[in-house]
């Protein structure tokens, strides 16, 4: 039996100066954990007077914290379907996750997630890592395609979740810009927080996390720009919230500036991971851009390089 989103108002009764606002969170629902409630406060589920907050913020006497939790199936199941895989060990497997797919079961997407697709293609991913994101370490937005890696042993978990925590995994990826970066190559230093006023957005704020993008321009033609980026940090829309904050949003990326009538998703693809093995083995995994990439960038005059192929690289 699903569970469905359960909404939440809570009023604080306290001192002037009183809890933090992700502690209070987490005293005041049942089963969320302070590090659960910071993350939901992250990701816009929860408000504080109608906006947005940080997890440290002091809560005063009379302050209205709204939220939701979101809604989960209550038993993760495998269902059918293709996975593109480009490769597999014993330890691990690395997909190519196509636009639209969502990575886990949350509010909104009981099912049909890429989670429930790897469960029946790798049942004993049921025992590793999170039971609603068996095997995965990381994650892409919907609308993103591109490479995945799931850890098919709570060994192999552990060792990657690690390597991504401290940006030992090298990420590349393509995207389509409007207009073209100046100078051609350079770095995007700029933390990124919950926008503000708009509880679906990042933005680069002063008192966000952290966040590192590199680029460089491979092709340009017109008002459209092919872009390598690479980023150093992981924090959640990072290239799209960078590629906007030096005025050249991704293209099709409505949230940010990028909306283009003819183009339906943000051009956006996950191209390669470069990474270590816990044997210490170096490989890469590489996805080739989908068709509708391919599509985007043949009618703006845009070149696309070859995609790597994906294997062991150095023992």
């Amino acid at each position: 039996m699903a569970v469905p989103a359960q909404r939440f108002e809570l009023t604080y009764a306290g001192a002037a100066r009183g809890a933090r606002l992700d502690v209070f969170l987490a005293e005041s629902l049942a089963d969320v954990s302070r590090s659960r409630a910071a993350r939901l406060i992250r990701d816009g589920q929860v408000t504080l007077n109608g906006q947005a907050a940080a997890p440290s913020r002091r809560l005063r006497d009379g302050d209205i914290v709204r939220g939701e939790l979101p809604g989960v199936a209550a038993e993760l199941a495998g269902e059918p379907g293709a996975l593109d895989r480009l490769l597999t060990t014993d330890g691990f497997v690395a997909v190519d996750k196509p636009a639209g797919m969502v990575m886990h079961p949350g509010a909104g997407a009981l099912r049909g997630t890429l989670a429930h697709r790897l469960l029946a293609h790798f049942p004993e991913l049921v025992a590793v890592g999170h039971p609603r994101r068996p095997g995965i370490v990381h994650r892409l937005d919907k609308d993103t395609s591109g490479v995945v890696m799931i850890a098919r042993t709570p060994a192999v978990y552990a060792h990657l979740a690690r390597a991504f925590e401290h940006r030992e995994v090298q990420k590349r990826y393509l995207l389509i810009a409007r207009g073209t970066p100046d100078p051609p190559r350079g770095r995007i230093d700029g933390p990124i927080g919950r926008h503000p006023t708009q509880r679906t957005r990042m933005a680069v704020a002063r008192r966000g996390r952290p966040a590192e993008t590199n680029y460089r321009v491979l092709d340009r033609a017109g008002d459209a720009a092919l872009v390598e980026a690479s980023p150093t940090t992981g924090r959640t829309h990072q290239i799209r919230v960078h590629m906007a904050a030096i005025g050249h949003p991704i293209r099709g990326d409505a949230t940010y500036g990028g909306s283009v009538p003819a183009v339906r998703r943000v051009m956006l693809h996950a191209w390669t991971l470069r990474f270590r093995d816990n044997a210490g083995d170096r490989w890469l995994a590489a996805a080739p851009p989908p068709e509708d990439f391919q599509r985007t960038a043949a009618e703006l005059g845009l070149t696309l390089p070859d995609t790597p192929a994906s294997g062991l690289e150095a023992r």
